[in-house]
């Protein structure tokens, strides 16, 4: 995986092989930054990755210069390989080794952006369990998106709070928003 743009732009990150992971696609990740570069700042977002894997999108947070991103996963290889690059590179990134559902019903933490890559294989009660539990728990700031990527084959239009997906190739973002009454 590369790192696609800012001050760690084009560095390349080789992830161990024995993670349990499917990070996202350069393309994918490139357009994804595109639609948030067009939303955000980069230095005043607060970001949650959920289901964090080998950290790839926080990495893309960081060279872009967000300082305040959390990483959640549960499998103790990728929150230490997270923590090592992020050291490497002297990136702001904290971790939290955690369940992501436990972790979403008991933190207080919120963000700008919430970003969540389970993987591909859960049902569509699973998915439909992470916007139920970032919206009832308050966890995304005013105007901020919860993003979710997922296969092809699975649909989200009808969750509360969706907004609109973007696909590419075989990935799919949904972004989930505050409804304003």
């Amino acid at each position: 995986m590369r790192i696609i743009s800012g001050i760690y732009k084009s560095r390349k990150i080789v992830a161990p092989k024995n993670l349990p992971v499917r990070p996202t696609t350069d393309m994918a990740k490139e357009s994804l930054f595109n639609i948030i570069n067009n939303t955000f700042y980069f230095d005043e977002l607060i970001v949650l990755d959920l289901f964090a894997g080998t950290g790839n999108i926080s990495y893309e947070f960081a060279s872009r210069g967000t300082e305040q991103i959390t990483c959640v996963d549960q499998d103790f290889g990728c929150i230490k390989f997270i923590n090592e690059t992020a050291a490497t590179f002297k990136m702001p990134i904290q971790t939290i080794k955690s369940d992501v559902f436990t972790f979403l019903e008991k933190t207080t933490i919120q963000a700008n952006i919430i970003f969540a890559d389970p993987p591909y294989n859960f049902t569509d009660d699973v998915f439909a369990k992470i916007p139920e539990l970032v919206f009832k728990n308050n966890l995304l700031l005013e105007d901020g998106l919860l993003i979710i990527e997922h296969s092809k084959h699975t649909d989200l239009s009808n969750l509360m709070n969706y907004s609109y997906s973007k696909s590419y190739g075989g990935n799919m973002f949904s972004f989930f928003e505050i409804e304003l009454i």
